[in-house]
């Protein structure tokens, strides 16, 4: 036993996974494909101790522990696998912190789990390969197990009741494509009010559409993976846009709506549509939140920053190309 930290980055998903088939297990409906974003990351340090008489945990400065919902729907439900599998009564002591906002629609969790179940893989000395540290990490939270890996990213849904055939894999390294890049505009710094978990159960619950959802998204994943092999932009950037407004059409149906979009939000969206018609081609995607992140060319990145940049409302900018994957690192937060 000793203490471990890590880091890993976010992961912005150009196919989205959208409703799970099991929610103990977080299993997904359908599979999806992200890339791995460079410079959004979250540091996490763990400890292990019987000196500890409850877990703990300080997310972002904020303290929280058993009895408080957002720890006891998410980081507890996580520990109590880890202690299962790791054959250990051992109460933690975590601390975590990323250099963007939380719950704010920017893959957040997807980062601090990767990073967390890479800290417990390294402290408890667990010794999972890649694919056992995915399956841990999914159990976190589901999007963090495409952040177990660098550059572009499949997750398998997979059909096993069990799970264990429910994965992601690296399709491509990050030096595949170097030129993919995005710019994550910011129309929002608040905590969204209703959580990816509990909005997927509502869609797949109320959505008319949620059939035309599963029945469309694997044509999307082969043309998103064709498109990164043969470094097809357009193809790649046009799915991604479309593949995000079905999801989000599927939010917007859903009872009652779920609607993430803020006034900024339209904004960034109309303006990549008009500088597409303009010749700057440029695609949009949003996850679970307000937070647009525009795909380019890496040539195109300057000129798509002054132009975010005169976006009244914008409340941050971050520019990411395809990251590395989670490493364990010397410097801990406690």
């Amino acid at each position: 036993m000793k203490k471990a930290s890590a880091k890993a980055n976010a992961n912005i998903a150009l196919i989205k996974y959208w409703g799970k088939r099991d929610e103990n297990l977080i299993l997904p409906q359908n599979g999806s494909i992200s890339m791995t974003a460079s410079g959004l990351t979250a540091h996490t340090t763990v400890d292990f101790s019987k000196n500890y008489g409850e877990d703990s945990l300080v997310l972002s400065g904020k303290r929280m522990g058993p009895g408080c919902k957002d720890y006891d729907d998410y980081v507890g439900r996580f520990l109590s696998v880890v202690r299962k599998e790791a054959g250990t009564r051992l109460k933690a002591k975590i601390s975590s912190r990323n250099n963007f906002p939380t719950s704010a629609g920017l893959a957040s969790s997807a980062a601090g789990f990767a990073a967390l179940a890479a800290a417990v893989n390294e402290a408890l000395g667990m010794k999972l390969n890649k694919k056992e540290l995915s399956v841990l990490a999914r159990r976190g939270s589901g999007s963090a197990a495409r952040s177990v890996f660098g550059g572009f990213v499949e997750w398998k849904k997979g059909v096993k009741k069990d799970g264990s055939d429910s994965y992601a894999r690296q399709i491509f390294p990050p030096e595949h494509w170097p030129e993919f890049w995005m710019l994550v505009c910011l129309s929002s710094r608040k905590e969204k009010k209703v959580k990816s978990r509990a909005g997927m159960q509502q869609t797949v619950a109320t959505s008319p559409f949620y059939g035309c959802w599963l029945d469309s998204v694997s044509d999307d994943l082969k043309k998103v993976k064709r498109g990164i092999l043969e470094k097809n932009f357009s193809l790649v950037g046009k799915t991604a846009e479309k593949n995000c407004l079905k999801m989000h059409a599927l939010m917007m149906s859903t009872r009652p709506a779920l609607i993430y979009w803020n006034a900024v939000t339209l904004e960034i969206i109309n303006s990549v549509w008009r500088w597409r018609e303009e010749g700057l081609e440029c695609y949009f995607t949003v996850d679970a939140g307000p937070q647009v992140k525009i795909i380019c060319l890496e040539d195109r990145i300057a000129e798509l920053e002054r132009k975010c940049r005169k976006i009244k409302g914008l409340k941050g900018l971050f520019i990411t190309k395809p990251g590395e994957e989670p490493e364990i690192i010397n410097r801990h937060l406690f």
